[in-house]
């Protein structure tokens, strides 16, 4: 834990800080639609010309019903519009120009799960970004849907604030209206600039056919020898039958590649361009462009907690719900370092330097350090992307990242999402300090009744019940892949054990939590782990939205009574700890019995000598 990682840590706090109040103010005119913005010139006839297209009334409010229906529309017809191109790209017009590599569509089972994994904002990925999708399939099927995933997530998010802030109201806002303003006045201006300085930093950005360089060295390999229809050939008894394959060129990846990475990191969408992600020398080729990507993944989240204060008319509270993210972002920070510097004693024993500390799986441009910080943000957040490998980091680093994502990646968040996730939290907080005293549970004026606890209480559960459940189907079940000489279904774990274990684990979490990272150690392009995968992700997305959005209604409908001397504060010190803690207790010790089976065991055999 060396000086240099301190001061870019503490560089990166400071930027943080300084553009939350800017840009939450922004957010306040955003998401007003009266609100007045400099873009207004351009983006308001835009704007104008969408509602009369969609028909869409702009001044009429939609109640919590309406606003979901509309809401649960919009995500089922994109996805099936995603789902059509995955399915048709080898057949679309000028090919030519958007699929130069002739790449074949997808199965029905992956174009399933990429459908539901974009259109959720999970962004998982069951494929290799640069051997499968076509240009077409990357800028309109995908990147198309990181817009719009991104835009419901704050949407949501505004309309919970709005329900929060109302009172005797029965609208919360209107769905079509929040989502064009957000697209129009946020995302589509702040993604153009990132994708610029990005294509500054040395990023990608054509329609160029992927480049072909002479290799230095020929490589030479044994592999499955293949008959005319693609079929691995085996001998009389069964076994695969290989071959020697020359390989003296490699392919380099060209595209459309900084469009889809700004509103990736932005949009807190994750997933990759390329099938190493972050790492990738064209993804993300400086240390600046690092430092911008994981500063854009909390920027829009950060500025959501100023436009609750804002909203609500307590500023105090918006930053108390800000110390406490931070807090816990700080603590995970600290735990994955630690650990990741600590190394593998096994390494040590063999005459490993104990100073390199763990660097398999990352990337030597970035360090242990900036792996440690990038995989705890895009675990906080809901984005995905990945510098390192997850699954090389060592056990108790790699329970901080899946740790996030199970506590419901409430600190700061995806947009919106780790918003409205921690203002659960807060419902739950508040009404634990109304059990304490003796009184009814109040929040910002309004009484916390039962509908609102057990809606509260409901989004837990969905967390709760799809990871843990589909964790304890996949991981009895053996429904991966078959087996290339016994043709036995597999799990699809590349590791036994524990770590095979939390392979698993992650994945269900990943999906649930609308992550999209992976462990990296889990073969998931089979008919059944697509397809669980894809059942996981739209379940975590929209079993958790719709009790918050009928929290919203109820919350809005109440009446606002005045804070007594019994009235618990929702600002400071106190409350930032008692929700630092109800996060703790309620998020984590749900998962504890699942961690101590994977990650925990296998610290513990790491230091008996056992590796997996």
């Amino acid at each position: 834990m060396n000086i240099s990682g301190w001061i870019q840590l503490l560089l990166y706090i400071a930027a943080l800080l300084l553009a939350t109040k800017p840009l939450g103010l922004y957010l306040c005119r955003v998401l007003d639609r009266d609100g007045k913005t400099f873009l207004d010139p351009v983006m308001k006839p835009l704007e104008r010309l969408t509602y009369r297209l969609t028909a869409v009334d702009p001044r009429q409010e939609h109640d919590w019903k309406r606003y979901t229906g509309a809401m649960l529309l919009f995500s089922l017809v994109s996805m099936l519009f995603t789902y059509a191109i995955l399915r048709l790209q080898a057949v679309l017009p000028f090919q030519e120009l958007f699929n130069p590599q002739k790449l074949p569509a997808l199965s029905e089972h992956l174009a399933f799960n990429t459908a539901a994994s974009f259109t959720t904002n999970t962004n998982w990925q069951s494929y290799g970004g640069e051997g499968t999708m076509s240009y077409f399939s990357q800028m309109v099927a995908l990147t198309i849907h990181n817009f719009f995933s991104a835009a419901v997530g704050i949407a949501i998010a505004a309309a919970l604030v709005r329900g929060i802030a109302r009172h005797t109201a029965q609208t919360i806002g209107n769905f079509w209206v929040d989502l064009v303003r957000v697209t129009y006045y946020l995302l589509l201006p702040i993604c153009l600039v990132f994708a610029i300085v990005l294509i500054g930093q040395g990023m990608i950005q054509n329609f160029k056919p992927f480049a072909s360089a002479k290799l230095t060295e020929v490589v030479k390999a044994q592999v499955e020898k293949k008959n005319d229809k693609g079929e691995a050939v085996k001998d009389a008894e069964g076994k695969p039958v290989t071959e020697e394959q020359t390989t003296d060129t490699q392919s380099i990846v060209e595209g459309p590649m900084a469009s889809q990475i700004a509103i990736k990191m932005l949009g807190t969408n994750g997933g990759g361009y390329t099938n190493a992600n972050a790492s990738h020398p064209f993804e993300n080729p400086t240390p600046l462009s690092n430092f911008l990507q994981i500063f854009s993944i909390f920027l829009i989240p950060s500025a959501l907690t100023y436009y609750l204060g804002r909203t609500v008319k307590n500023q105090k509270h918006g930053w108390a719900v800000w110390a406490a993210m931070f807090l816990l972002f700080f603590g995970g920070v600290m735990v994955a370092w630690h650990y990741e510097v600590a190394g593998n004693p096994n390494f040590t024993a063999l005459g490993v330097d104990p100073a390199d500390g763990n660097m398999e799986g990352k990337e030597v441009r970035f360090g242990i350090f900036n792996s440690a910080l990038f995989a705890t943000i895009t675990t906080d957040a809901s984005c995905g992307a990945v510098n390192a490998m997850h699954d090389s980091f060592t056990p108790l680093g790699g329970l901080v990242p899946l740790l996030n994502i199970e506590l419901g990646e409430v600190v700061f968040g995806g947009v919106g999402a780790g918003l409205y996730g921690m203002l659960i939290y807060v419902i739950i907080a508040v009404f634990i300090a109304g059990l304490m005293v003796g009184r009814t549970p109040e929040y910002l004026g309004k009484k916390i009744e039962p509908y609102d606890v057990k809606m509260a209480a409901f989004v837990i559960l969905v967390l709760a019940f799809s990871i843990l459940g589909f964790s304890a189907w996949a991981s009895v079940s053996k429904m991966g892949l078959p087996d290339p000489v016994s043709g036995v279904l597999t799990d699809g774990t590349n590791n036994n054990g524990p770590h095979g274990f939390s392979e698993i684990l992650y994945a269900y979490s990943s999906a649930t939590g609308n992550n999209g990272s992976a462990f990296a150690g889990l073969t998931a392009n089979a008919p059944w782990y697509d397809t669980t995968l894809g059942l996981a992700m739209l379940f975590g997305r929209f079993a958790m939205i719709v009790p918050i959005l009928a929290l919203a209604g109820a919350l809005a409908r109440k009446k606002l009574i005045a804070a007594s001397a019994g009235t618990f504060p929702v600002s400071g010190p106190l409350f930032t700890s008692l929700l630092v803690g109800t996060v703790l207790l309620v998020g984590a010790l749900t998962f504890v019995p699942a961690l101590v089976l994977g990650p925990v065991v296998e610290h513990f055999l790491m230091h008996a000598g056992k590796l997996f």
